[in-house]
């Protein structure tokens, strides 16, 4: 089954009560390694994957087509260059997102996404959601995203030395996308792959047939990737992304752009180097290590800004097993640089930031049915604003460039006791800590100073910390699983622009996010059914200092908090996949969103641009969508998705909500109404 696929503990430990045990002869001759791998406690009750079968069903066009399906993921945007991950109501900023191990990081502008992603190219989606484990990197407050991407060997079938594909996809809101696949082997265990795909989006409707300006665009990406086994004990894979957009953008991408606003031309690109490499020597020796440098540039606006990020890092690990136990441990090390300016001058604003991380991480099975997992992380933080110098860049800001050095230890541990053979209890405790990082591309002139004549920051911001407590139990029989889960994170000092304090940035209070998610999936005959809950309730507690007034909490809103997250309705997936026969299967999938009402505009009030605070309405809103697939040959097949099938009217409770009764302009985007998606593929 697809559908919730549960990882972590539950893909351990669903079918054995331990990997002492073993169901036949074959699994007895594995190393303890082999059966401990997957085994992931902590964080596990939320844990859920996304497949290539689920993405390729709903013809995925973008981020929010990939988590159609979850209820505890949600993308808000509409637009997709401006379009944003949030888990539990924190915005992916607070998330450690890595595709294949590179890591995805920064804001090159704060009205656009961090993620951009092709999604015919990725193989599986993995989500943890939550601080979890210490191999989650660093940063991972609010949890992990991991992208894998596929390689020659998932597509090739077997006795194959060489295939191709071409596919094109035509979307009735509005666009097409064409694309072409060939990938083969070198040798026997070692393949090649290569991708490219073209996608003209023109302008979207919305529910009512009216026109989301802004949202034509056209996007070019190119994909190689050679990987494989180099010899039985040695694999090697290195990658190459190159990803180009372009559009005419608004001011502010993720929100609502009026007929005749004016857009502006604007330019997104991005290129990801990868090299990920694995030696199994022995029980002992299990070393993994990644290698990874992006280079992304975000140029337009209505200042027609240019933002330049680079990032490089690198993880080894190894694992060690012995018996009933497994030990990983490792380091990691990301160093990202921003530059900014105008487009046809020189760059005026410059940052960088490093973090360097140990960590190790143990599983243990301290007996048939009880699973331990436990670590402990050690990450150092470094920021700096680079001085600019005059011969280069005009006056320099400062005298003396800001900087910040901080470091935390963090802690994780939990369990899994299996109680029954049908039903399993799981309870977490982890944490995570973030220092001050680059800043947004587009807003770097807001400086942290050190200089003798403006405040001094260093002595008082102080790192992100977040403690996150999970509890769940699961039930599970032949065709039903189920899974109960409640949690609790805390994220102390958020740091935030925007307040008053001693600096730019300053701690503003705990960000803490409770909430209960529970997942169930049935089998029967050809007929897969799944429904998913989510409620989850994101506030701010604010520092004494922070505001004149008094208050206990803050609702988080994707305006007034934009980078820290957004509140959003309980929200509840309906879906089945029914398969005719080996050939044909169909399906669907409902969403249904509660609405919500919750206050708003507290800075604004503070700095007299209001009289009082406002009730922002989020009314509910529900969304149909269908799919199917036809194999007319083993090389042929089509596929017909019609996604919000009703043409529903709303904006995503993850989008910036509508505050046009005091802002007239401050409205986000509406999503886009029925959408007819035909692909035609064909393997050669």
């Amino acid at each position: 089954m697809n559908k919730f696929v549960l990882t972590g503990v539950a893909c351990a430990l669903l079918n054995t009560p331990a990997f002492a045990q073993s169901k036949d002869a074959e699994s007895k001759e594995q190393s303890p390694k082999k059966a401990i791998e997957k085994i992931e406690v902590v964080g596990a009750s939320t844990n859920f994957s996304v497949t290539a079968e689920d993405i390729e069903q709903f013809q995925a066009n973008d981020l929010a087509d990939i988590f159609r399906e979850s209820p505890s993921v949600s993308v808000g945007g509409s637009v997709g260059v401006a379009q944003k991950i949030y888990v539990r109501g924190l915005e992916d900023a607070y998330l450690n997102v890595t595709v294949d191990g590179a890591q995805q990081t920064s804001t090159l502008f704060h009205h656009i996404g961090r993620v951009t992603l092709d999604p015919d190219l990725l193989k599986q989606i993995d989500v943890q959601a939550g601080a979890g484990e210490a191999t989650n990197g660093p940063g991972a407050i609010g949890g992990a995203i991991r992208f894998k991407t596929k390689d020659a060997q998932d597509l090739l079938n077997e006795g194959e030395q060489f295939g191709g594909r071409v596919k094109a996809n035509y979307f009735s809101n509005d666009g097409t996308r064409y694309s072409g696949t060939l990938y083969g082997k070198l040798n026997p265990s070692f393949g090649l792959l290569g991708y490219y795909s073209a996608v003209d989006r023109n302008t979207m409707e919305d529910g009512d047939g009216d026109k989301i300006y802004g949202t034509a665009a056209e996007q070019e990406l190119a994909f190689i990737k050679a990987s494989g086994d180099i010899t039985d004990k040695h694999y090697l894979s290195v990658s190459l992304e190159q990803r180009d957009e372009e559009g005419q953008f608004s001011a502010r991408p993720n929100w609502f752009v009026e007929e005749g606003a004016p857009l502006y031309p604007s330019a997104a690109k991005r290129d990801t180097y990868v090299a990920n490499y694995r030696f199994d020597q022995s029980e002992s020796i299990y070393l993994e290590a990644t290698a990874y440098h992006t280079q992304s540039s975000f140029r337009g606006g209505r200042f027609d800004w240019l933002a330049n990020i680079d990032t490089t890092g690198f993880d080894l690990r190894n694992t060690t097993d012995r018996l009933y136990h497994s030990f990983t441990y490792g380091v990691d090390y990301r160093k990202d640089e921003v530059e900014s300016g105008p487009a046809s001058g020189p760059m005026e604003n410059a940052e960088e930031s490093s973090v360097v991380g140990i960590y190790a991480q143990a599983h243990s099975n301290i007996t048939t049915d009880l699973v331990l997992s436990y670590g402990v992380r050690f990450d150092d933080y470094d920021f700096q604003q680079r001085i600019l110098l005059d011969e280069y860049y005009g006056e320099p800001v400062t005298d003396t460039a800001a900087g910040l050095d901080d470091s935390e230890l963090s802690i994780n541990g939990g369990l899994s006791y299996q109680i029954t053979d049908a039903w399993k209890f799981g309870l977490s405790y982890a944490e995570a800590a973030r220092g001050k990082e680059i800043g947004d591309g587009f807003t770097l002139d807001e400086y942290l100073y050190d200089g003798d004549d403006v405040p001094v920051v260093g002595s008082d911001v102080v790192p992100e910390t977040v403690e996150n407590i999970e509890a769940s139990i699961e039930y599970s029989v032949s065709r039903l699983n189920t899974k109960l889960s409640i949690y609790q994170s805390t994220i102390h000092d958020v740091i935030f622009s925007g307040f008053g304090g001693t600096s730019i940035y300053n701690n503003i209070g705990d960000v803490e996010s409770t909430g209960i998610e529970l997942n169930i999936a049935y089998r029967w005959d050809n007929l897969d059914l799944y429904v998913g809950f989510s409620d989850a309730d994101a506030e701010l507690k604010p520092r004494q200092t922070l505001y004149s007034r008094s208050y206990d909490s803050i609702d988080l809103n994707g305006y007034e908090f934009n980078g820290l997250g957004n509140s959003r309705g309980s929200t509840l997936v309906l879906g089945a996949d029914y398969f005719i026969d080996r050939d044909v299967s169909i399906g669907f999938n409902a969403k249904h969103v509660d609405s919500i009402a919750i206050e708003t505009l507290h800075q604004a009030l503070e700095n007299g641009w209001t009289d009082s605070l406002y009730t922002l309405n989020k009314p509910s809103y529900t969304v149909l969508d269908i799919y199917g697939k036809w194999d007319i040959t083993s090389d042929l097949s089509v596929n017909l998705a019609i996604t919000n099938l009703l043409d529903e009217l709303y904006i995503d409770h993850s989008s910036v909500g509508d505050y046009s009764d005091v802002f007239p302009t401050v409205i986000g985007p509406y999503e886009a109404g029925r959408d007819v998606r035909l692909s035609l593929s064909y393997d050669f």
